[in-house]
């Protein structure tokens, strides 16, 4: 489903120029559930980026689900992203003043048809992450991992192959985090196809395999036994 080769990125201040990435190949099979590892500066944020279609690599090539990503336009790129890629963030993204109900459906808005069952499905999903009594609560009437959990369910109102968190446990306390890993591990168990950036260990055991990143390159790989 998604295959990296040889990807760079370089980022460029007048004169200054700073390699981030240095090389990337990394193959991810339609179902699994990866965990790219590595402390801060290491590139993560850099290599979600361009896995989520946010950025553009300076070099190397990146195929997702058949597609060469390098050569599709903004508007391209844009519908990849609505409509194959579920997106999970640490600080959660929600909009305030909004309903979970509402923040669900907000993906919806900007997909190329507007589904006649989309509230259906958004209670759905809120109900699926254990927030049925929740749906019409705004962000501010809820916990961190209520929080996150309305953006998991966002994250999969569009039925996308993908699930990319970025560390997604980073604001919750540890058992908000393990009602978070949970719905990961359900997900996954599901069929869904999950890249889990962290730097957290534990949440990493949790995935089918980790990926190691360190001076912007891949240095080991490891599978659960």
């Amino acid at each position: 489903m998604i295959e990296l080769r040889d990807i760079t990125k370089s980022f460029h201040n007048g004169p200054t120029t700073t390699e981030v990435l240095k090389g990337i190949n990394l193959c991810v099979e339609k179902g699994e559930f990866v965990a790219v590892m590595g402390s801060s500066g290491n590139g993560k944020t850099t290599l979600m980026n361009i896995l989520g279609c946010m950025l553009r690599a300076s070099g190397g090539s990146y195929r997702l689900d058949g597609a060469d990503i390098e050569s599709l336009d903004d508007d391209q790129l844009s519908a990849i992203r609505n409509k194959k890629i579920g997106f999970v963030f640490q600080a959660f993204n929600l909009l305030e003043g909004t309903s979970a109900l509402d923040n669900v459906l907000l993906p919806l808005v900007y997909a190329e048809h507007y589904p006649d069952d989309a509230e259906e499905r958004a209670t759905g999903l809120l109900q699926s992450v254990g927030l049925g009594d929740r749906v019409h609560h705004k962000p501010s009437e809820l916990s961190g991992g209520q929080l996150q959990r309305v953006a998991i369910a966002r994250a999969l109102v569009n039925e996308p192959a993908i699930i990319l968190a970025d560390e997604p446990t980073g604001n919750l306390d540890t058992a908000s985090s393990e009602e978070v890993m949970n719905i990961f591990k359900r997900l996954h168990a599901e069929g869904k196809t999950i890249i889990l950036i962290t730097h957290d260990p534990d949440d990493a055991a949790r995935a089918e395999r980790t990926v190691f990143l360190r001076d912007g390159k891949i240095f080991h790989r490891e599978e659960v036994q």
